[in-house]
């Protein structure tokens, strides 16, 4: 990871206010750096934030609080013509392949919109940058002419990142782009991900709930729950030796493929249901749910700090 972090998210908050009066704190204090070339991968259960948190990030949210450093600048402070040259440096690839791409627009316009907003080319340049994104991402340049629906899962998601290289952006949010595919079409996403970032030096927050393949992608991982981190390490570390008792009952449920092995290992059954982020537990958010669960984790808060060299955590175990 290079000295100086392309991306730095400092005590970031998104705070919503629902009908009754209450406040939803889908993300809580959330502190992170992604370096240079590097892909973090963001993981945790359904609603525990991370897909707002990316959203906040690329400022398609307004922070409630805290700070998002890219390349130095706070990008929630930035407006006019800075604001629209950070939209070029930073892209986003959408969860679900199906809703989002304009059904009225051929997909040589939805890739080009980009390039059009942003004045990057026109005419034959334009027509080439499009046919030279579709080659990128494994499609013809007659694909083109085509509208959306003529297209499966897995080709539409490829669209999606088409869009998204269209700028060229040195950073791409990818908020579960796999998770509404089929098995099949997943490994090839994720293998079309690295290829490109290879190819054009792509620095990627991954967010995800497939741990097995956020393993594969990532070069450190960050565990949500809640609205905060629980956990932050490399990927290596993370999985040989998992500190956070939600970490370790997220990866004990991952099938390992030998029956032998599958059968005989122990699995760390959560009890409970995960709290309402509206009315979050006192002390560490987990403690309902948490086998190691001790009288101080209802008390306070557990400090989010480095343990072991570079693998952070927030428990008082440690």
């Amino acid at each position: 990871m290079s000295e100086q972090p392309i991306l730095e998210v400092r005590n970031l908050q998104k705070h919503f206010n629902v009908a009754n009066g209450g406040v939803l704190k889908a993300v809580d204090n959330l502190n992170f750096s992604v370096g240079r070339g590097e892909t973090f991968g963001l993981v945790g259960e359904s609603g525990c934030g991370k897909s707002t948190a990316g959203r906040t990030i690329i400022r398609l949210y307004e922070a409630t609080g805290g700070e998002v450093l890219f390349n130095g600048e706070n990008i929630h402070q930035l407006g006019g013509r800075k604001l629209r040259d950070f939209r070029r440096q930073m892209q986003m690839v959408f969860q679900d392949p199906y809703a989002s791409l304009n059904p009225r627009m051929t997909v040589g316009n939805i890739i080009a919109e980009g390039v059009d907003i942003h004045g990057l080319y026109s005419g034959a340049k334009r027509k080439e940058r499009v046919f030279e994104l579709l080659d990128a991402v494994g499609l013809n340049s007659e694909h083109a002419s085509r509208f959306p629906h003529e297209f499966s899962g897995g080709q539409r998601q490829r669209i999606g990142i088409a869009r998204a290289l269209a700028i060229e952006p040195q950073f791409i949010i990818a908020d579960e782009p796999i998770s509404a595919l089929d098995v099949s079409v997943q490994a090839q996403v994720v293998n079309l991900f690295k290829k490109l970032q290879k190819e054009h030096g792509l620095t990627y927050l991954f967010i995800a709930h497939d741990l097995a393949m956020v393993k594969h992608i990532s070069d450190r991982i960050g565990v949500m729950y809640l609205g905060k981190l629980v956990e932050v390490t490399t990927s290596e570390e993370l999985y040989a030796k998992p500190l956070h008792p939600y970490t370790q009952s997220l990866l004990s449920a991952i099938p390992i493929p030998d029956p032998e092995i599958e059968r005989t290992r122990e699995r760390i059954i959560l009890e409970g249901e995960i709290p309402s982020p509206l009315n979050p537990p006192s002390g560490c958010p987990f403690r309902t749910r948490c086998p190691k669960a001790m009288p101080e984790c209802a008390a306070a808060m557990p400090e989010f700090k480095e343990v072991e060299p570079n693998h952070y955590v927030a428990c008082h175990l440690y």
